[in-house]
């Protein structure tokens, strides 16, 4: 789950006369049909960012788990529909609308039995690319040695040289080294919302 993210649930009422449970048979109490006291829990799988995402193409993702099967999902009132697969777990995939940088989207799901839950989720929508500064570049044979900086409005979660992960400290400014074989090196900047800056130095 992504986001700032809250939970509550309402289980569904079930209720039984004395009077009919006086006419169950000695040693059938316990054919009687069983309670449904669970409620589907709601899982977001993207987007993933801490609670901020890409401005464009933003899509809600995820799925609705439920031991007896979700049959109803919505995001702030909206219908959404859940697939047919598996009886247990439901996936989902809404394209929301949104309003400004900052959103909030609050998702409900019902099981069969009248069980519900609710879950929040706080959104940040970060239109703005991380910037990359090279401060060093050296070539030694095939060794490739550089450094630069990468700085966001946000945070820096990335930096790949030729498609390697850095061990980097995830922060809005971040200085990075690292070394690499060939003639040139690809340098990838992104983001916690998975904007991007790429960049070819030689």
């Amino acid at each position: 789950m992504s986001g700032s993210q809250r939970h509550t649930s309402r289980f569904g009422k079930f209720t039984r006369g004395v009077g009919a449970a006086l006419l169950l048979p000695l040693g059938l109490g316990s054919c009687a049909r069983q309670v449904d006291t669970f409620q589907p829990r709601i899982v977001i799988t993207s987007p993933q960012g801490g609670g901020v995402a890409k401005a464009d193409n933003l899509f809600l993702k995820g799925y609705v788990m439920d031991d007896r099967g979700a049959i109803q999902l919505t995001i702030n009132g909206q219908a959404v529909p859940l697939d047919s697969g598996s009886p247990k777990i439901k996936y989902f995939s809404y394209q929301p609308q949104v309003e400004g940088n900052q959103n909030t989207f609050t998702f409900k799901a019902r099981d069969r039995a009248g069980n519900e839950s609710t879950l929040t989720m706080d959104l940040d929508l970060d239109p703005q690319v991380p910037e990359l500064k090279i401060t060093s570049f050296e070539r030694f044979g095939n060794t490739i040695r550089v450094a630069g900086v990468a700085t966001d409005n946000d945070r820096v979660a990335e930096v790949l040289v030729d498609g390697r992960r850095l061990n980097i400290a995830v922060g809005q400014k971040v200085n990075f080294y690292a070394e690499t074989q060939g003639i040139y090196a690809d340098i990838t900047v992104l983001d916690r919302a998975g904007n991007r800056v790429e960049r070819r130095v030689q």
